[in-house]
């Protein structure tokens, strides 16, 4: 057992209670701090317990504690000296006045009787050593640069949903030392396809310090994903290199930091998938790690019986309804903002962040409203998950301006048009009407014009890290999740998947054509639609998980990209790519409120014969062609998207409309078709009022 070095010299100087966690005292209020003692403020919020002291142990040196000798509305506080940045330190009740202080357990966590260290809520790093966390002083400073947030547009913005560690774990072009780290996914071989890709906002799965479940670990399994948060100002280590992790937090910070960097001088922006619903606390009978330990009562979410509520599945739910949590997330949105130059965010089970007093999701919740005033957040991309797992959770489309939603109506509607309803009539029955397909390329506005937004508040996605891959969904009917350990119970059981007639792999050369068809089909709804897309990486190579749609603890090569470019992956990528190409040229030459202006002049619906879409054929669920002329009616560029849903090839005739110079017919020219003649049919030119071949389950895009 080490034994600490007890700090028992008596302070009568009060710091501030604010701001929480560790910072500079304020020059002069209590003479000059002497730098190198290492001085720090400490604060933490602790209304649970009556006394308490920290326990840091700085580099090189024995554990010392230090009571912290002031309280002020459930903040304890005080001037600690000796903890300079790299200080290890963590918190506990202290004993009552005259008492022995307790004992600090060894670096082997060698518990002989005395408390864990609880981590500070506000810490910005975490050593992890075994079972034994402490939280870490770092040091501040970053040389940004010329560093500039790229500013997108939303109307001009393509997300990639990505993991740090999976996007670039099995690159041969990356250093081995940099794979699956920061500065792996910020490497120029990286950048390159990211910008050849041509999407603008990386969307990274957690980057907070998390930690993994016990039934995980149980099973000899990780939490891949890192929706188990531990600390939410500090940035988890695992994902920087080795060096980084040996020269110590500072390096790991630098590190990320350096990654926001350099893909923002390459256009790109950052994007943090957030978890403030919940803690890694777990449920009741978890350990106590933090938030548990200094303000169970506070942190958390209870029923009228003193019981947890649980709206996150996840055994613990934080309580939005108190201000103490709602400062929590703000103060940590800002720093990731200010000292990190992220982007944006998307907030996992947003609906929980959102929930009053009464459990009831309220779309001005103080959260809500303190995001909007703010001069920090309110400027950055806000995206929700506009559910969670409790009464009324579903809130898509209620989110505030300022505000755009995961859109779940858009997944499952493209999925189920695509595949399920072709399933149902390959097998002789009858799929949906071509209205709601229709509505969803529109960009939803009927879900999100009642809470005052555009079609840009639609974020449309297909796929997600959770579920299906985009070529599972069309090579699976059932989820096969057999590797998680839970007998296959978990993921979601409805996917709107359609296997083309053999589950799983298939060497069928018609099988494999009519999936990749579907592909083609889905990506190609996904890109052209009004809304903000969203893809998942790996996507665009034609990623598999061999079924499993619910790879959260696979922290192997099932869950990660595979960057060994078979044919169909260089085939996918170059769909894709030419898909997003496509959109940005059209975008280019449209004014720049469009899609936000949108309306019956700038939307127009066409039949097969070229005709006015009429209600008749909205509401016939055996019209499965629509056509789409898309552009501001001032514009001299239009695109026009051609669907056919039904599985026979048609010859459409395409909208009968004037010329912009007043004579003539109008010409269109095929742009892009998802027909496996596609490559050969480029380029041919079709008059207004012609005919124009589109075969079974296709799209063709033209441009006027």
């Amino acid at each position: 057992m080490v034994m600490p070095i007890l700090d028992t010299a008596a302070t009568t100087d009060a710091s501030r209670p604010r701001p929480l966690g560790l910072s500079a005292p304020r020059p002069g209020q209590f003479g000059e701090p002497d730098a190198r003692d290492g001085q720090v403020n400490v604060a933490v919020f602790a209304p649970d317990l009556d006394r308490v002291e920290v326990a840091y142990q700085a580099p090189g040196d024995g554990w010392r504690v230090h009571t912290l000798p002031n309280v002020e509305d459930g903040v304890h506080f005080g001037i600690v000296g000796g903890m300079p940045p790299g200080t290890r330190y963590g918190f506990r009740a202290a004993p009552s006045e005259g008492g022995l202080p307790l004992s600090v357990p060894s670096l082997d966590f060698d518990d002989d009787g005395g408390q864990p260290l609880l981590l500070d809520p506000y810490g910005r790093a975490v050593d992890q050593r075994g079972e034994f966390l402490t939280s870490v002083h770092v040091a501040t400073g970053f040389d940004w640069g010329d560093d500039q947030p790229p500013n997108t547009p939303m109307r001009s913005t393509v997300i990639y949903e990505a993991h740090v560690r999976g996007q670039t774990m099995l690159h041969p072009d990356i250093p081995q030392h940099l794979r699956g780290t920061y500065a792996g996914m910020a490497h120029p071989v990286m950048i390159q396809h990211l910008t050849e890709l041509g999407i603008t906002a990386v969307q990274l799965l957690p980057i907070h310090f998390h930690q993994d479940e016990a039934h995980l670990q149980d099973l000899g399994l990780t939490n891949y994903w890192g929706y188990n948060t531990a600390a939410f100002f500090a940035p988890h280590s695992d994902y920087a290199t080795e060096a980084a992790r040996n020269a110590g937090p500072h390096a790991v910070q630098d590190e990320l930091k350096g990654m926001i960097k350099l893909l923002h001088a390459a256009g790109i922006e950052v994007l943090l998938d957030v978890v403030y619903n919940h803690t890694a606390e777990a449920g009741p009978d978890g350990p106590p790690t933090s938030f548990r330990g200094l303000a169970e009562k506070r942190y958390y979410r209870y029923d009228a019986h003193g019981r947890y509520l649980d709206t996150t599945g996840c055994g613990n739910t934080l309580d939005f309804s108190d201000p103490v949590v709602v400062d929590l997330a703000l103060d940590s949105l800002r720093y990731w903002v200010n000292d990190f130059h992220v982007d944006g965010f998307r907030f996992d089970l947003a609906v929980t962040l959102c929930r009053d007093s009464g459990n009831q999701f309220d779309p001005h919740h103080p959260f809500l409203t303190a995001i909007a005033e703010d001069p920090v957040l309110s400027r950055v991309k806000l995206i929700a998950e506009p559910w969670d797992v409790g009464y009324g959770g579903w809130q898509t489309g209620r989110f505030p301006e300022g505000w755009a939603d995961w859109n779940d109506h858009f997944r499952d509607g493209v999925r189920r048009f695509w595949l399920s309803d072709r399933a149902a009539i390959e097998a002789g029955g009858q799929g949906g009407s071509i209205a709601s397909l229709a509505e969803l390329m529109a960009g939803s506005q009927g879900l999100f014009a009642p809470s005052g937004r555009t079609r840009l508040a639609s974020v449309n996605f297909v796929t997600a890290h959770d579920g299906f891959t985009l070529k599972d969904l069309v090579s699976y009917d059932r989820k096969h999740n057999e590797a998680n350990g839970e007998q296959n119970r978990d993921g979601h059981g409805d996917n709107r998947s359609y296997n083309h007639g053999v589950e799983g792999r298939s060497e069928n050369e018609t099988i494999v054509a009519a999936r990749a068809l579907s592909v083609r089909n889905l990506m190609a709804t996904l890109l052209l639609s009004i809304g903000v897309p969203m893809m998942t990486a790996g996507d665009e190579l034609g990623r598999t998980q061999h079924g499993n749609n619910n790879a959260y603890c696979q922290d192997n090569p099932t869950a990660w990209l595979d960057w060994s470019w078979p044919q169909e992956a260089v085939s996918m990528f170059r769909t894709t790519r030419e898909l997003v190409r496509l959109r940005r040229w059209f975008l280019r030459h449209q004014p720049e409120d469009f899609p936000e202006t949108a309306n019956n002049s700038s939307l127009q619906w066409f039949d097969d014969k070229g005709k006015r879409m009429t209600p008749v054929h909205w509401n016939d669920p055996n019209v499965r062609t629509v056509q789409l002329l898309m552009g501001h009616e001032d514009s001299e560029v239009r695109g026009l998207v051609v669907v056919n849903g039904s599985n026979q090839d048609l010859r459409m005739v395409l909208p009968d409309i004037p010329s912009d110079r007043g004579t003539g017919k109008r010409m269109f020219e095929l742009r892009f078709t998802t027909s496996v003649l596609h490559e050969r049919r480029k380029g041919a030119l079709v008059a207004a009022g012609e005919r124009d071949i589109l075969h079974a389950n296709t799209i063709n895009i033209y441009r006027t």
